[in-house]
């Protein structure tokens, strides 16, 4: 296993800073965020750290030439956007953007591309699935063409009333992704793998690991506290930012020892990347790379 980033929490880094930052700090790898340039419709999102929109051989040496140079590898390119938006017009920029960051990965030489299923969040899981196999079948061999591995992550994408009561992302469960997996059966489409969101779902974020673990691609190391005074005065079924706060690993409810221990007894071999959601260590720059500083602390003794 190898310990890195995901690079929206030092989104205001050009490309060769968040290399040179990750060289300092010890890390061996990043998730670099693909967004299309621009001004993002959510927080966390909008990051473009390498630019896809006409990616060329000659861009792919320039950003492999930066790699080299400071020794810090990818361990996917990353782009969560809403496939699924019950606008076609916008689904439709969502799915040919993906395409443009899976051709950016092979033509980088990797293996993962990470993303989210997405969902109309008005219908259900059942009123989803005919969009999602309409969707993703053809993304899934568009993917296997160009051999690159698909990793869903596991967040619903349900904290705030837009997002409200389904979420934008159909992936959030293993009754879920067994059902996923068994109607696109393709060794190119699995998981990245966050077990924060299942403390989330007061689900165990352990239990998955064995039976998935050929659908384990990468992993996200980020952490929840559940504030169950607030979850006591609101209940589960208010948004979720009102009784959760999003940590960094080590600082909320996720047993990292055990965890690890699990993915080193499945054999798990694939990139953790840590992802920082938690402001309580400031939102200034220096305050994230901080917070990075402290989550490798934490978890480097997992890894040799």
């Amino acid at each position: 296993m190898k310990l890195g980033f995901t690079t929206p929490v030092v989104a205001e880094m050009s490309l060769e800073e968040v290399l040179a930052f990750a060289h300092e700090e010890g890390f061996a790898c990043i998730e670099a965020c693909c967004w299309p340039v621009g001004k993002a419709d959510r927080k966390f999102a909008g990051v473009t750290h390498v630019d896809v929109a006409g990616f060329t051989r000659n861009r792919a040496e320039d950003v492999n030439a930066l790699r080299a140079k400071y020794d810090v590898g990818f361990s996917a390119l990353g782009y969560y956007p809403n496939p699924l938006d019950p606008d076609p017009a916008a689904a439709k920029r969502c799915v040919d953007h993906l395409k443009k960051v899976i051709v950016a990965a092979e033509m980088l030489g990797l293996k993962n591309v990470n993303s989210f299923i997405g969902r109309d969040w008005t219908r259900t899981v059942d009123d989803n699935w005919p969009r999602f196999l309409k969707t993703w079948k053809p993304l899934i061999a568009f993917a296997e063409d160009h051999d690159i591995r698909i990793g869903i992550e596991n967040c619903p994408m349900s904290f705030t009333r837009d997002e409200w009561p389904g979420g934008k992302n159909l992936a959030t469960s293993p009754v879920i992704w067994r059902r996923m997996f068994n109607d696109i059966p393709s060794k190119n489409f699995g998981l990245n793998y966050d077990p924060s969101h299942f403390i989330l779902q007061f689900m165990d974020p352990i239990r998955p690991l064995k039976e998935f673990k050929e659908k384990l691609f990468h992993l996200h190391a980020k952490d929840v506290k559940i504030q169950h005074d607030r979850l006591d005065e609101v209940g589960a079924f208010a948004f979720p930012l009102q009784w959760h706060q999003p940590r960094i690993p080590g600082y909320g409810d996720v047993n990292w020892a055990k965890f690890m221990a699990t993915l080193t007894e499945i054999g798990y071999a694939g990139d953790v990347c840590i992802e920082v959601e938690d402001d309580t260590f400031g939102k200034t720059l220096e305050g994230r790379q901080n917070a990075l500083r402290v989550a490798r602390n934490i978890l480097k003794p997992y890894f040799v």
